[in-house]
This record gives structure tokens, C-alpha cells and sequence, in this order.
């Protein structure tokens, strides 16, 4: 398992990415991995196709990885990375695996992939596994997301105010 000091870079880059969602007009809901990160789902209402979808992700991920070129990196190769953390939206691929909220991981300790809060996230004792088939259920009855997934929205004109802050 990562020491929390790497995880708290983890943390950091999910702040960061919510402060330019913000930005873009876009809610994120955090969630841990159950292995070694954080998913940010943003809830969107189904206008757009994957490859839309897909391409909106990746060019979110480079002005927040150049806001903070020497924490963040969208470099898939590790020989490109240094020491910066990456900012995986490969998982918004065909073919490529998707943990849902609440899955049990095949890992010691049966880790579990949960939705948090984001206050939570500030916690320094979080962890991508911090939670367990043994007490995820009590996460889930504090329904971190709330109605926020119940607000889809579209990325037209998040995708316009990306589009200005690009150029």
C-alpha cells in the first residue's frame, strides 16, 4: 500500500481537479479506488457520446497538469512521469475496466472502492483502501453524493469555457 504521504499528493490532485471542474460549471463526487487512488465522477445527462465524453476528460487533465507541472502528468509512460502523479483518464476507454462504486477488491484486506464526501477527503488517514467489506455499508448509509448524481448536466458549455481558458 502507498504511505499516506503519497496519498496525500492522490488527495491534493483531486482538489486540484475539482477547483477547474468548478471552473468549468461541472459538480465532482470523489470516490477511493479501494486500490491506490481516487475517481472523480462528475454526473452528466447523457447527451454526449463516449467519444465526447472521453476527449472532454483528457482535455480537462492537461490544463490541471499544467497548473502543476511538477505534481501532475497525463504522461501514460512512467519513464515520463519523474516523480509526478498521474492523471489516469485512460479508464475513460473502450475496453478499459471502470470500478463501480462499492466493489469489493481483489486485494488483501478485501479493500472497497467508496463514495466519499469531500470533506472527507481532506482527511489525512484516508487512503484508497481505507474501507473494507467490514464497514463499507457504513459509508454507504451516509450517502456521501447525496442527490448529486440525480443533476446531470451537459458539457456543452463546460466544453465552451474550456475551449476560452485553452486559447
Amino acid at each position: 500500500m502507498r504511505d499516506r504521504a503519497d496519498f496525500a499528493a492522490v488527495r491534493d490532485a483531486a482538489h486540484w481537479v475539482r477547483e477547474l471542474l468548478d471552473e468549468l460549471g461541472l459538480p465532482a463526487a470523489p470516490m477511493t479506488t479501494g486500490s491506490r487512488g481516487l475517481h472523480l465522477v462528475v454526473p452528466l445527462d447523457g447527451r454526449h457520446d463516449f467519444d465526447e465524453v472521453r476527449r472532454f476528460a483528457h482535455d480537462v487533465a492537461e490544463p490541471a497538469a499544467s497548473r502543476h507541472p511538477d505534481r501532475l502528468t497525463t504522461a501514460a509512460r512512467k519513464q515520463h512521469r519523474a516523480d509526478r502523479l498521474y492523471l489516469d483518464v485512460q479508464r475513460n476507454g473502450y475496453a478499459q475496466t471502470a470500478v463501480a462504486p462499492y466493489t469489493v477488491r481483489a486485494r488483501p484486506g478485501a479493500p472497497v472502492a467508496v463514495p466519499l464526501a469531500w470533506k472527507q477527503v481532506d482527511d489525512p488517514s484516508l487512503d484508497a483502501r481505507r474501507w473494507s467489506i467490514a464497514d463499507a455499508v457504513d459509508q454507504a448509509r451516509t450517502e456521501p453524493w447525496g442527490d448529486l448524481l440525480c443533476r446531470g448536466r451537459s458539457l456543452g458549455p463546460a466544453r465552451r469555457r474550456l475551449d476560452d481558458m485553452r486559447s
